[in-house]
């Protein structure tokens, strides 16, 4: 079945990366894994580049990176949304006699990628560029967009629960012909190696992440 792959990046990253040695993940090969019957065409990953951060300097760097190292996978699109940031007036969740009962506070949100990813997911879907979707997010704003592709276009999307602590929303599993839960075992097995290369040189995991 020739399947195209949808990743919500921040979505994959925050649900099941953060926090876990798997974070230099090999998004084909992770892919295979786990459809290892079906023709992987094409990956699309969606993400935001994130802007240098006090608290986290070598963030940013780490993503460039890793983005590198994507760049060297065959049939991978990377698809940019934004971070906008700015400062915000906010209610305390608990006021305090006789203190303000709001604080200001620096608010970063990132836009976009949603956007790209339903949209990428139906011009494919209407082009006929796949048999399978697979979307990897646990957001329910995409239920419509899966939904359309499987009842109005009559083709399979699978969908991918990146978090194996928590059930997909119930609209998503609704929407979606099948639904996949993710596992450590697949993202072990699903690692870039240590170092690779491309034409500018060679790749390094970071040694702290």
């Amino acid at each position: 079945m020739i399947t195209n792959v949808y990743v919500d990046g921040f979505n994959l990253y925050y649900r099941a990366l953060k926090d876990t040695p798997f974070r230099w993940l090999d998004l084909r090969k992770w892919s295979e894994v786990l459809f290892p019957q079906d023709i992987i065409h094409r990956i699309c990953y969606f993400t935001a580049r994130l802007d240098v951060r006090p608290a986290n300097p070598g963030q940013s760097q780490r993503q460039l990176i890793y983005l590198r190292a994507l760049a060297t996978l065959p049939g991978l699109d990377v698809h940019y949304g934004a971070f906008r940031s700015g400062i915000k007036r906010r209610p305390l969740a608990t006021p305090i006699s006789g203190l303000p009962a709001h604080v200001l506070v620096r608010d970063s949100e990132e836009k976009g990628s949603d956007v790209n990813l339903a949209t990428r997911l139906l011009v494919d879907g209407f082009n006929g560029k796949y048999e399978q979707a697979v979307v990897v997010s646990n957001d329910a704003d995409f239920a419509g967009a899966i939904q359309y592709i499987r009842d109005g276009l009559g083709l399979r999307v699978t969908l991918v629960n990146p978090d194996s602590g928590a059930n997909s929303p119930t609209s998503l599993v609704s929407a979606a012909t099948y639904v996949k839960r993710l596992w450590n075992s697949h993202l072990r097995q699903s690692q870039f190696p240590d170092k690779l290369a491309d034409r500018n040189g060679v790749i390094t995991k970071p040694a702290v992440w």
